[in-house]
């Protein structure tokens, strides 16, 4: 680092170190989806001094997005979502890499669409693809942090393939609505949970969301754990059998 970078970052080395921010720097993150959840995931990461960042979308800003979306503004709309969301992560930080991929996730373009990264963030906004995603990570042995959200609550969990419970494991099949409600806030708290996951498994610091799911319940601001196990025979990662909760979020 340079003495610019030692001055932009001193916060964050007194917590982790030179050592932490250097692992910052050397990471290369993969974030599905620069939308409500993708908004702050990406931020905060291109603050934080993530190396280089890979988002990839394929959707358009519309102005119903912009509630939560906040890497879009009214001017953006009818532009791609990643080259929005790129001009304004590098007017932020401009010393962060941001690739773009301009494509829909599907099961025979997975393999190709996701380049090598040492991290996946889940910020879709439907199970379908969030399943072809999971079952990449697992395939790859990388780990993936999931997030999703609905109205006023959302939820979080941190898969290490080999080590927990995968994405199936917890929500068996597809579910989850094709539009859902969402207020700003949602997202935007459930996503920084997410960009915390990813900056604490890079620096290698404090207990992750391993074998956990965090439930936020903003009516009533509220925050609920679930103890999760891997299912038994799980067709993705063939776990042991455990507790499966239920979910309708998107």
């Amino acid at each position: 680092m340079d003495d610019f970078e030692r001055e932009k970052y001193s916060r964050q080395i007194l917590l982790f170190g030179e050592e932490g921010q250097e692992k910052l720097k050397n990471a290369k993150v993969f974030i599905a989806g620069v939308g409500g959840l993708g908004s702050p995931v990406s931020t905060y990461l291109a603050i934080s001094g993530i190396g280089k960042i890979i988002i990839a979308d394929f959707d358009c800003v519309e102005a119903s997005n912009l509630n939560r979306q906040f890497l879009h503004h009214e001017k953006d709309i009818g532009r791609e979502k990643v080259e929005s969301a790129k001009e304004k992560l590098l007017a932020m930080n401009p010393g962060v890499e941001i690739e773009v991929i301009r494509e829909k996730l599907t099961e025979e373009n997975a393999d190709s669409t996701v380049p090598g990264c040492d991290l996946i963030i889940d910020a879709l906004d439907n199970f379908e693809a969030r399943h072809i995603l999971n079952r990449l990570a697992v395939k790859r042995k990388i780990p993936l942090i999931h997030g999703a959200i609905s109205g006023y609550t959302g939820q979080a969990t941190t898969i290490i393939p080999g080590k927990t419970p995968c994405l199936y494991c917890i929500f068996p099949g597809v579910s989850g609505k094709e539009i859902f409600p969402a207020v700003g806030t949602t997202p935007g708290i459930i996503g920084s949970i997410q960009a915390n996951e990813a900056i604490k498994y890079i620096t290698g610091q404090g207990k992750l969301l391993e074998g956990r799911l965090l439930m936020w319940d903003g009516l009533f601001c509220s925050l609920t754990e679930i103890k999760l196990a891997k299912r038994n025979n799980c067709p993705v990662c063939g776990g042991l059998m455990g507790e499966i909760p239920e979910s309708d979020i998107g």
